[in-house]
């Protein structure tokens, strides 16, 4: 079985789950390709577009492999998903979700470890594990940084899904656009960031995830070393010089 297939364009990973006959829900084996496929990118990659074969983009974890487990395997499961959803944070490229359709528990919260998001306006989102007795309680993380706690926990205690519109609105995803329109909308949001130093965007990216998380002093503590160290690149040398020369900068990386 595939499970995951990836296309190379240039400077583009397009990184597909393919288990479309099982909604693309997240097996051990499946999350153990992806992270694996998201950590072996060749060096020449700057921008990873993830999304999922057949009607949906992710039901969530594989109920099928769930059931009269020992508890070394849940606890198995669930680091082998935790590892997923970091390596998503830790890897230097942007990730955008392609959200073609439904992505439920896991998968929402697949959508909330990417960076960005772009969805079609019949997408759903929703965190049921309390309708099956499993509390959606790893989802919650990324969820919970991407749309408050609030709206967070109506999501976990109702277990109902909300629309594009909503998830929109709450946070949960940039972009929402007719089907027709979405590759389109993810190609234009991808090259606008691709005209930057991917050098500079890795550390940028790396530096939000290490000071979102904590208190404000702390995370001033975090970045202004990382802007120290970041002004002595010779990308930060050559955009500021290209700004004060009123010209486009040449990127070293």
């Amino acid at each position: 079985m595939e499970l995951i297939r990836t296309e190379h364009e240039g400077a583009v990973a397009r990184v597909w789950m393919s288990r479309p006959e099982r909604r693309n829900a997240l097996s051990f084996d499946l999350m153990q390709r992806l992270e694996k496929e998201l950590t072996d990118l060749p060096e020449t990659t700057e921008l990873v577009v993830l999304g999922g074969d057949g009607p949906v983009f992710s039901a969530g974890h594989d109920l099928g492999e769930m059931i009269d487990r020992d508890p070394g395997f849940y606890q198995e499961l669930f680091d082998r998903c935790t590892d997923l959803m970091l390596t998503i944070r830790r890897i230097p490229q942007p990730v955008i979700a392609r959200v073609h359709g439904t992505a439920t528990a896991a998968g929402c919260q697949l959508v909330a470890s990417c960076d960005l998001a772009v969805a079609v306006e019949e997408a759903r989102f929703a965190t049921p594990g309390v309708k099956i007795g499993l509390f959606c309680s790893t989802p919650m993380v990324p969820i919970g940084r991407a749309v408050g706690q609030k709206r967070t926990m109506e999501m976990l205690l109702t277990g109902e899904p909300i629309d594009a519109a909503t998830a929109l609105e709450w946070g949960l995803v940039n972009r929402v656009v007719p089907a027709d329109r979405l590759d389109e909308e993810i190609d234009a949001l991808a090259e606008s960031i691709l005209r930057f130093s991917r050098r500079v965007i890795g550390i940028g990216k790396r530096a939000f995830y290490d000071q979102i998380g904590v208190d404000e002093t702390t995370a001033y503590d975090i970045t202004r070393k990382v802007m120290a160290s970041n002004a002595t690149l010779a990308d930060a040398q050559e955009g500021m010089t290209a700004f004060l020369e009123k010209r486009q900068p040449n990127w070293e990386a």
